[in-house]
């Protein structure tokens, strides 16, 4: 009898289970994200072509005040994720400003650029 409380004891018994599963863990926040302190991420509104918007609007490279908004500080066109046009309206946007520049309406590059 003495031999089977030996082989008792040496039974390992498993983990307890945690009290708190993660589920409950991630309802307990405030944002349902659980555990961490993760950096806020930026959510802007979703950007809308204005050329698709206003219909009657034309890419010309003879109107370079419009252009001029695609452009950064230093002449450089600006990306899509940044102006928030449409694929087909970028392009005709960037081959607008490549003309304007071939005829000197926009600068190849800004006047700070040069002076390095």
């Amino acid at each position: 009898m003495e031999d089977n409380l030996d082989e008792v004891e040496n039974v390992v018994a498993p983990a307890p289970s945690p009290a708190v599963s993660s589920e409950a863990a991630d309802e307990s926040s405030p944002r349902g994200e659980g555990r961490g302190g993760g950096k806020r991420r930026y959510i802007g509104r979703q950007k809308v072509c204005t050329f698709c918007v206003e219909r009657n609007r034309k890419i010309d490279y003879k109107d370079f005040d419009t252009l001029r908004r695609f452009l950064t500080e230093r002449a450089k066109i600006r990306p899509r994720r940044q102006t928030g046009t449409c694929a087909r309206h970028q392009r005709a946007v960037a081959r607008a400003i490549k003309r304007a520049r071939h005829l000197a309406l926009l600068p190849f590059a800004s006047s700070q650029a040069q002076e390095l």
